[in-house]
């Protein structure tokens, strides 16, 4: 397999796509009074965004991924939108003077069945992509606005995480109960359930990140298929899934999401934050 990276990065440029994207999409400001606050409707739940970022701690251009991705967690900057990301570590990097303690065979054949559904001629880190159907890239803040914008539009299949657990006989194993409305698509989804790291940190020893201090988000440890949803009808079913050794469940995301075969587009999605 052939290693790509999308291009030269920094800190600095991420930082400078996210500040952008915060100014195309932060609302007006003016002509608004209280009273005209007071008359809105309560706005309605946000509309999750499913964002799966491919990256490596092999590979001196993930840092800034990582950190923008870092960023869309926290600033939230979509109005209407919950941005669910997944930190997805691959291990084509590997060999290549550092073995990224998160990566996963399972999460590179994912990015390379995205290669084959989105038809794209290689895998690179980092790549990142929205709902199963859209890239982003870098240096064009308009692009990744308007990607955004439009995926925050599209109706999703309300999903819903909840009775989530720790078994008090087996501290490493968690509970959980996933349930969704009906399917209104043509076609049968399948049903994931993503386990995530809420935070990484990592020093980096040797390699093209060698003495740097990595920072992560939401690194899934472990990504099952518990069930499908098929067409016209709701998924209703109690999981058990195992905790990554040693993790603190405090320290523990749960992210469900509902996508076509392929994988293909995202039909739902729901996050689980630990409690703070």
């Amino acid at each position: 397999m052939s290693i790509s990276r999308t291009g030269p990065a920094s800190s600095t440029s991420a930082l400078l796509v996210f500040g952008l994207l915060f100014a195309l999409v932060a609302p007006a400001a003016n002509g608004r009074n209280l009273q005209d606050q007071n008359a809105a409707a309560a706005p309605a739940s946000p509309n999750p965004v499913l964002i799966e970022l491919f990256t490596s701690e092999g590979c001196s251009s993930c840092p800034p991924a990582d950190l923008w991705v870092q960023k869309l967690d926290t600033g939230q900057p979509i109005s209407g939108a919950q941005l669910i990301v997944l930190s997805e570590h691959v291990t084509y990097w590997d060999q290549e003077g550092w073995k990224d303690p998160n990566s996963s065979k399972a999460l590179t054949d994912r990015q390379t069945d995205y290669k084959t559904t989105l038809g794209g001629a290689e895998v690179y880190t980092p790549q990142i992509i929205v709902d199963g159907t859209q890239e982003l890239r870098f240096g064009n803040p308009q692009q990744i606005k308007d990607i955004l914008v439009k995926a925050a539009a599209t109706p999703k299949v309300p999903v819903r995480i909840v009775a989530v657990t720790v078994d008090p006989a087996n501290p490493a194993v968690l509970h959980a109960h996933i349930d969704t409305d009906p399917n209104p698509d043509k076609k049968n989804a399948d049903v994931f359930v993503a386990i995530a790291l809420d935070h990484v940190e990592s020093q980096v020893l040797k390699g093209e990140n060698g003495g740097k201090h990595l920072v992560h988000v939401a690194v899934v440890q472990q990504l099952t298929k518990v069930g499908k949803l098929p067409k016209g009808k709701n998924f209703s079913q109690d999981v058990q899934l195992k905790l990554p050794r040693g993790a603190d469940p405090k320290n523990v995301r749960v992210v469900a999401f509902v996508q076509e075969p392929g994988p293909g587009k995202l039909l739902g999605a729901a996050l689980h934050k630990p409690a703070i």
